[in-house]
């Protein structure tokens, strides 16, 4: 199937639009075209409406880039973020700092401003998936004779992946017990971050996103070649003279930091690192030098047009992106499974 950039210029334009105008204070094309229009209306737009679509466009690209460039590390088609950890352990991270820090602050009658609040949830969410990804990391290379960790101190990709499942199952028995201490409030704003969101975005958590987004989307799209040799095995990209280990340790190091750092700011969105890049792979291929930098261009559409949906199915009500994004990436990646079994057989 041929995909013209035009195409795709078009997709962001309605999108832009339909994002930037969706909300309670419509604005319509006419207001967008023509400028901002009233004062009010400019302040929606500038600060509110804006920022969402950076920091929807941001997330969305740097999950879909990350979870591509997964799927060619551990050269498995289900491979997306969670698999190594990462947003079990900025889930761990962001509910400790919801139930236990805040309760702690307030026993010693010490109140935080709202924006210091939302910033400590977000640091903690970051710290727990990079200390999680850097425990994984140490576990995959551990010096083992068997075949199951990395001989001679490299990194092995099943270890990874079985502490990435074991992680995860942590994740949930600590959300569990979390769940058991929290109050009603706690468990609301807990329950409300694992599900995903974009409202609170402003411009220092929009740029910050874009800035990350677009570091992590050009480190791994410069390992581009080094993953079509990967695809071959580890053994036969060895002898094209990649340097497999280095390779996998860049891999998981951007990928953990990039999913860290989106996670922390949104919450939980799910199945986009696993949709977008099966996606792009259906339209133009395999190759990861066209593969990766489209991935992030699906991701960032998908992303803006589940906001719109989680704006616009129940308006005034706002759906969490991250119940839209399951709900549109299961099915669709279900019939991609029934439409290609050949490609998932093995």
């Amino acid at each position: 199937m041929t995909v013209h950039f035009g195409d795709v210029c078009e997709a962001f334009k309605l999108l832009f639009f339909d994002d930037i105008g969706l909300g309670g204070a419509h604005v319509g094309n006419d207001r967008l075209n023509n400028g901002a229009g009233s004062n009010p209306t400019a302040q929606v737009i500038s600060q509110l409406r804006w920022p969402r679509l950076v920091l929807a466009m941001s997330v969305g690209a740097c999950l879909a880039v990350c979870g591509a460039s997964l799927q060619g590390l551990f050269r498995n088609p289900l491979a997306d973020p969670s698999l190594i950890g990462v947003s079990a352990g900025a889930s761990i991270g962001a509910g400790l700092a919801i139930v236990v820090l805040e309760t702690l602050f307030r026993s010693m009658s010490f109140s935080l401003p709202h924006w210091a609040v939302q910033h400590l949830v977000a640091l903690c969410a970051f710290v727990g998936a990079g200390l999680v990804a850097w425990l994984i990391y140490i576990i995959a290379t551990c010096r083992r004779a068997d075949g199951l960790m990395g001989a001679a101190g490299g990194t092995s990709v099943t270890a990874m992946l079985l502490a990435g499942i074991a992680v995860a199952s942590l994740a949930g028995a600590v959300s569990g017990v979390l769940t058991l201490i929290a109050d009603d409030n706690e468990l609301r704003r807990v329950s409300f971050w694992q599900m995903g969101s974009l409202e609170t975005s402003g411009w220092g958590v929009s740029i910050l996103a874009f800035v990350v987004s677009v570091i992590v989307c050009s480190l791994l799209t410069q390992q581009a070649k080094a993953l079509d040799a990967l695809a071959l095995g580890e053994v036969e990209a060895s002898h094209l003279g990649v340097n497999v280990a280095r390779l996998k340790r860049r891999l998981v190091l951007l990928s953990a930091f990039g999913v860290g750092v989106s996670v922390a700011l949104t919450g939980m969105i799910g199945f986009l690192g696993l949709v977008a890049p099966h996606g792009v792979r259906l339209l133009i291929g395999p190759n990861h030098r066209y593969l990766l930098p489209a991935s992030a261009l699906m991701g960032a559409l998908l992303l803006v047009l589940s906001d719109i949906l989680s704006r616009a199915v129940l308006s005034p009500l706002v759906i969490p992106v991250g119940m839209v994004t399951a709900v549109l990436g299961a099915p669709v990646f279900l019939w991609l499974v029934s439409r290609h079994p050949q490609r998932y057989g093995q």
